[in-house]
């Protein structure tokens, strides 16, 4: 140890000693003892020495290590103090500007908040600053909060401006800093607002620079940007692959130029002036020569260009352009008017046979007029068809510029020509318009089939059997009724067999028939021979045929057949039907008897008893009771008004009804038709509207028969229309006619079935839930008819039907 090496001379002095006394002998014993004291003081003074050299070395160590102290506390202490500089001077800081510091990750993990709390809340208490919702928006509360949830948990950094409440603008920022979550809070209205904004704005506006660097990057279009002293500060990819460079820096430090000199030279020229300069240059792009379409533009930093390959572009071109030439010189040798107008609807291009066929001077066809202009030119000169409206007609054509597919028109033109017109949609825009003349063809092809058409039709429509023979006697036309009458498959017929063979296929007749001898001979007859016939052919299966031969010009035969079965019976069918009708009338009389004493009695018992036990003075009945003495009395009134309406339409028949005439309130009348049918109104949820006016008036006429008239009407209105629509009872004068009139909402009446709706006993529901004898409408017409009127009807499918009854204002004696 260091502390001992002072001691080390005394020790061993003290130590010799000690030796020497022990080794030497003694010779005698006084000396002996003299010595042992000697020893003794010797080393009582060696430990005295000792002490107090340890003393000493204690003394110094101590001092030793006070000055170390010293020293280190003086480091302490002048650590301490730079700490409190720093504390002040971040206390300086912080109170510098309005602000507050939320520091999360302390003992216990509790949030400590510093700064001017008076920046979002007038309350004294920091921890209501961790109430965002106290001094936020609920948005901004909300994002805050999983903001400072992410900055606690996973460290992520947020920074965000915000209103609050108090209408301050706040700088929010958080992030981690030593293991803790901090959160600045500070004002940045006015100045520091804006310079927040500016500093958001630039760096969203170098975002969007690499972007769009990118973006360019990606082009095959050269790009390129220069400084005031025309040297390049960037280009993009495609720029260094066309001077083929290794990349973009080499590019820009080579200066390698992919404009020629003189190029260049132009775009400066024109770029000084502050235009923009376009132009198509050659240039050498990735080892060949290119035709560029290029783009400078004067900038605040210098410029920015732009360059387009062209040459495969101009190549197309010029190749469109020597097929156009050909195509156009082809087109001018055809007799079809060709004309091509572009997307803007101006005429490009038109052949000789356009000209001729509209006469138009080749000076205004030159000047590449407008499609509506030529329009209205050859309108004036009366070359278009006749349209009532002529502008309609024009937009319709005009319209073929937006179609996509080819269409077709004949014009008819005033001076007897027609055209067939094309009018075909160009790909790219515009439309082909190609005029063909084909008056004397369609003048032709229209006689033609015309002829055909109605000779066809005639001969098919025909009762009578008609064939041609030919002179060869082979069957050359037959009608539909030749085959039916004869009793020939039609199949068989057109193999155009032999008129021999034609004796076999027949049934009606044998090969040895006289009658059908007379029919060989006339068409395998030789040309002197040649004769008209004219014959009666009795069949087997009892029908009769009258036969009639003539001679064709051409030398063929035409026969005629026509089935006389009926003429012949004709006077036993109706000495037969003349029977059928007296026996009908008889039965009908019979029926009217029976019905108006067998039928009509009981059930007016029927439903004077069932209004009797309705009565409640007969005795109390139970709901089900009531119910079915209702159905009772429904179905008897509905089979009682059947009777009343047969037995009134047999004496119509008989002319045994009278109608009792007087003047009747047209409008009273209406009302109380309309008030028959409220329960059936009621029940299928049906409105009734009655127009009339107040001073419609009066009519003569039977006031019971028109209110069943209008009974009838609205009856049948009711059972045609769905629950929720309208019928419509009318009553008008036109005139001195009074019409009244029905209309409603149905399902409406077919055309093929309208002609029915009057026959007796003839009723079709037409898919509604209406169920009739058909009776009423024929008790309405013959009514009608009584007074002198007559029954109009308008319906169609799915339009709803109006019955119109027009009256005379007076009965005619």
């Amino acid at each position: 140890m260091a502390w001992l090496l002072p001691l080390r001379p005394a020790m061993a002095l003290a130590l010799s000693a000690l030796a020497a006394t022990a080794q030497a002998e003694p010779s005698y014993p006084g000396l002996v003892l003299e010595h042992m004291r000697a020893s003794q003081d010797i080393v009582g003074l060696s430990l005295i020495v000792g002490l107090v050299m340890f003393s000493v070395v204690t003394a110094l160590l101590h001092l030793r290590e006070t000055r170390k102290w010293t020293k280190q506390d003086a480091a302490y202490t002048l650590e301490l103090n730079n700490l409190r500089a720093s504390l002040d001077r971040a206390l300086v800081f912080l109170a510098a500007e309005p602000q507050i510091i939320v520091a999360w990750g302390g003992p216990g993990n509790e949030a400590e908040i510093e700064g001017d709390l008076s920046l979002v809340t007038d309350q004294p208490i920091a921890r209501r600053i961790l109430g965002f919702g106290s001094w936020l928006p609920p948005d901004s509360a909300q994002l805050l909060d999983a903001c400072v949830e992410k900055l606690r948990t996973r460290g992520e950094a947020f920074h965000f401006i915000v209103d609050s409440l108090a209408g301050r603008t706040l700088e929010l920022d958080g992030r981690a800093v030593s293991g803790r979550a901090i959160m600045r809070i500070r004002d940045v209205s006015g100045d520091r607002l804006e310079a927040t904004r500016l500093r958001e704005r630039l760096l969203r506006a170098f975002s969007e620079l690499d972007a769009l660097h990118a973006l360019l990057d990606s082009t095959s279009y050269p790009v390129w940007l220069r400084d005031r002293g025309e040297k390049l500060t960037w280009v993009n990819a495609a720029y260094v692959h066309a001077v083929e460079a290794k990349d973009a820096p080499d590019a820009l430090l080579r200066g390698t130029e992919l404009l020629e000199r003189t190029t260049r030279d132009q775009s400066i020229e024109a770029r000084r002036g502050g235009t923009i300069w376009r132009a198509r240059a050659a240039a050498v792009a990735a080892g060949q020569r290119r035709l560029l379409d290029i783009v400078e533009v004067p900038v605040s930093m210098g410029s920015a260009g732009l360059a387009t390959d062209v040459s495969q572009i101009e190549a197309m071109r010029t190749d469109m352009e020597r097929q156009s030439n050909a195509h156009a010189a082809t087109l001018d040798q055809l007799s079809t008017a060709v004309a091509i107008f572009d997307r803007r609807k101006r005429l490009v291009f038109h052949n000789s046979a356009y000209r001729q066929l509209w006469s138009l001077p080749p000076a205004f066809l030159e000047e590449n007029p407008s499609d509506s202009e030529i329009l209205d030119r050859l309108r004036a000169g009366r070359l278009l068809p006749e349209q009532a409206d002529f502008r309609a007609w024009k937009d319709g054509l005009l319209s073929a510029y937006q179609a996509l597919e080819t269409s077709e028109q004949v014009w008819y033109l005033p001076d007897g020509r027609t055209l067939r017109v094309v009018i075909n949609p160009n790909p790219q825009g515009g439309v082909t318009y190609l005029f063909d003349d084909v008056t004397e063809r369609f003048h032709l092809e229209s006689r033609f089939n015309a002829l055909m058409r109605v000779q066809s039709e005639t001969l098919d429509t025909l009762k009578e059997g008609v064939a041609v023979f030919g002179t060869d006697g082979r069957l050359n036309f037959f009608n539909p009724a030749f085959a039916q009458l004869l009793q020939l498959d039609a199949v068989a017929l057109q193999d155009k067999p032999h008129i021999d063979r034609l004796g076999t296929l027949c049934t009606i007749f044998g090969p040895d028939d006289p009658a059908f001898g007379e029919i060989r001979s006339v068409v395998t007859g030789l040309g002197d021979q040649r004769r008209v016939y004219q014959g009666r052919i009795s069949c087997r299966d009892g029908a009769v045929l009258d036969l009639a031969a003539q001679p064709l010009p051409d030398g063929a035969t035409l026969l005629t057949f026509t089935d006389t079965t009926a003429s012949v019976n004709v006077e036993r069918a109706l000495t037969e039907r003349n029977k059928a009708l007296m026996d009908a009338e008889r039965l009908r009389n019979d029926f009217v008897h029976h019905v108006s004493y067998e039928l009509r009695s009981p059930l007016t018992n029927i439903i004077g008893f069932i209004e009797l036990l309705s009565d409640p003075a007969t005795g109390p009945l139970n709901e089900k009771q009531r119910q079915y003495a209702g159905y009772v009395t429904t179905s008897s009134s509905a089979l009682l008004a059947i009777i009343d309406n047969i037995l009134d339409l047999a004496s119509i028949d008989a002319d045994a009804l009278e109608l009792n005439p007087e003047k009747i309130d047209i409008r009273e009348t209406i009302g109380l038709a309309a008030q028959g049918v409220q329960d059936r109104l009621a029940e299928s949820s049906i409105h009734l509207k009655i127009e009339a006016s107040n001073d419609i008036g009066t009519f003569v006429a039977d006031g019971q028969r028109i209110r069943q008239i209008l009974f009838n009407l609205l009856s049948n209105a009711i059972g045609f229309s769905e629950p929720g629509q309208t019928i419509v009872l009318s009553a008008s004068r036109r005139g001195e006619a009074i019409i009244l009139k029905v209309s409603d909402q149905g399902r409406g009446i077919p055309p093929d079935v309208i002609d029915d709706v009057f026959k007796r006993f003839k009723t079709d529901s037409l898919g509604s839930r209406h169920r009739g004898v058909g009776l009423g409408l024929s008790i309405v017409r013959a009514l009608v008819e009584l007074h002198g009127g007559f029954v109009e009807i308008d319906s169609a499918p799915e339009r709803g039907t109006v019955v119109s009854c027009i009256f005379p204002d007076r009965l005619k004696s």
